[in-house]
């Protein structure tokens, strides 16, 4: 885990991670969160949506976005204040998901950062997050 401190933050730096979404996430989701909808688990009952079969948790996205954030960009230390977030695009068992994290400003300790959640090309999820950066630890 790394830490990238406000005095180093500056507008087009980045990050990102890539995660498979597996069938064992959703489960350890569902239970953590109490989301059982059958969207998520019932093959058979999600086929009758818009989907047409299962999808991964949106908010699962939101977690990637979180794990960037908070274990690189900016890092162990940060504040994760609010978020706006478009869901574009389903995610599925088996999908690898790209997260990237860019900043866009810095005014203070006030970070805005430009997050995006890809499948192959196509965008599933998109944000702007707010964030407060975590300041250098003072020489002892």
């Amino acid at each position: 885990m790394t830490s990238v401190y406000l005095d180093e933050l500056k507008p087009g730096l980045s990050a990102q991670i890539l995660r498979t979404v597996t069938e064992h996430d959703i489960q350890m989701f569902g239970e953590a969160t109490g989301d059982l909808n059958p969207v998520h688990f019932d093959e058979d009952f999600a086929r009758k949506t818009i989907f047409r079969g299962r999808v991964a948790h949106g908010a699962l996205s939101i977690g990637y976005l979180s794990g960037v954030i908070g274990t690189q960009l900016p890092g162990a230390g940060s504040i994760f204040v609010s978020a706006s977030i478009v869901f574009k695009s389903p995610v599925r068992i088996g999908d690898t998901v790209t997260t990237s994290v860019t900043v866009r400003e810095v005014n203070g300790r006030a970070v805005v950062l430009d997050c995006v959640c890809k499948v192959d090309d196509r965008p599933v999820l998109e944000s702007v997050a707010h964030v407060l950066a975590p300041r250098r630890p003072a020489k002892e």
